[in-house]
């Protein structure tokens, strides 16, 4: 287990960059705590494999260092970082059966059978394949060979840091629940430093102690699940977490107000007066649908998905999207929309801003 630390940190993959555009990984100064679980989150292309394969030693930074427990690893080679790492796509050892290749990075770190024996019954429980210990990794299905490497990733318990590359791509639905269960229920035994990469905001927000948000090669959140939900730092956090993402609509902010096309809105705070790019951003689970009250809408359909009912409405050319309850009354004559105030966020130049009196986050630590 160890801190890891990201100085100056950003990378680019040609030879002469000469603008921030030139980067992959945008610069990056941050601490990932010993023994917290962390996902790296955002759509493909946006650095995260970049950022993964730096702290494992896959890749060279084209600038700054990696730190583990303060010592700069940034030269030192991938095996010198003591760390486990599991790819996208199965990395097995055909010829070797499914038990020998779950002992294979305690053997060649010399631990003795009895333990070997011990630690590989434990983690094949743990992928359910305690019935395949003895058949050989060639023939077996995507699903199960991943399952083997997540295995091997896992049977060491005195690692630095526990590195997962969008792991669960091949794996079945129903399986990729329970290995998710089983990694939490490692990461509490055992106190792992672990950073799990994915696109999958479900797998992201059911894993980690804290979500890294990143978009165009740039860190633009840190936080747990419940500050991401509650105040995006930023448009694009906003949009990517939550079914639907959050609502947001160009305006203009004057104090306490917000004008959004030829409507006014109440806000919680007061703002300065701002410039450039101005949105205000509020979740579905904000919105309210009534007969008055509000923005006048044109609700295009409703899709009731169970446990509460999806509004598609518009509002001059914008799209706003309401959630109401499994029991909430829709009627026909109910065409306008409120927000709560306290829900409503202000964005300048895609950035929340927080109200006079107020502190925001900003950008990403």
């Amino acid at each position: 287990m160890a801190k890891i630390t990201l100085d100056n940190l950003a990378h680019s993959y040609l030879p002469n960059p000469t603008s921030e555009d030139d980067f992959a990984l945008k610069e990056l100064n941050h601490d990932w705590d010993d023994g917290a679980a962390y996902a790296l989150l955002g759509a493909s292309g946006c650095g995260k494999s970049t950022l993964l394969n730096i702290i494992s030693g896959l890749l060279h930074p084209s600038q700054g260092r990696i730190l583990f427990d303060g010592q700069d690893v940034t030269h030192a080679p991938t095996a010198e970082r003591n760390i486990a790492q599991v790819f996208q796509f199965p990395v097995v050892y055909d010829t070797m059966t499914v038990q020998d290749n779950l002992a294979f990075p305690l053997r060649i770190r010399g631990r003795d059978e009895a333990y070997v024996a011990e630690r590989v019954q434990e983690i094949a429980r743990m992928i359910g394949m305690e019935d395949m210990l003895k058949k050989k990794a060639r023939g077996l299905t995507a699903d199960a060979k991943q399952k083997i490497s997540l295995g091997r990733g896992m049977v060491r318990k005195d690692v630095n840091a526990l590195l997962f590359d969008e792991p669960l791509t091949v794996i079945d639905p129903h399986m990729k629940w329970e290995l998710r269960t089983q990694l939490k229920k490692l990461h509490h035994d055992f106190g792992h430093t672990m950073i799990y990469v994915t696109h999958d905001q479900t797998e992201a927000l059911t894993f980690a102690d804290k979500v890294v948000v990143m978009y165009d090669g740039r860190v633009v959140q840190i936080g747990t699940p419940e500050e991401l939900f509650e105040r995006p730092e930023h448009t694009f956090v906003g949009y990517f977490i939550g079914s639907p993402g959050m609502n947001v609509l160009p305006a203009e902010v004057d104090g306490t107000t917000a004008k959004v096309g030829s409507q006014t809105i109440q806000l919680a705070g007061g703002y300065k007066p701002t410039s450039g790019k101005v949105e205000i951003g509020v979740r579905p689970e904000f919105a309210k649908l009534s007969q008055s009250e509000g923005l006048p809408v044109a609700v295009r359909r409703i899709e009731d998905v169970g446990r509460h009912k999806i509004i598609r409405a518009s509002f001059e050319g914008h799209d706003i999207n309401i959630i109401a309850g499994e029991d909430d009354r829709v009627s026909a004559d109910m065409n306008h929309v409120s927000f709560d105030p306290a829900q409503v966020n202000v964005y300048v130049n895609d950035w929340r801003v927080a109200p006079d009196g107020a502190q925001s986050v900003g950008e990403a630590a």
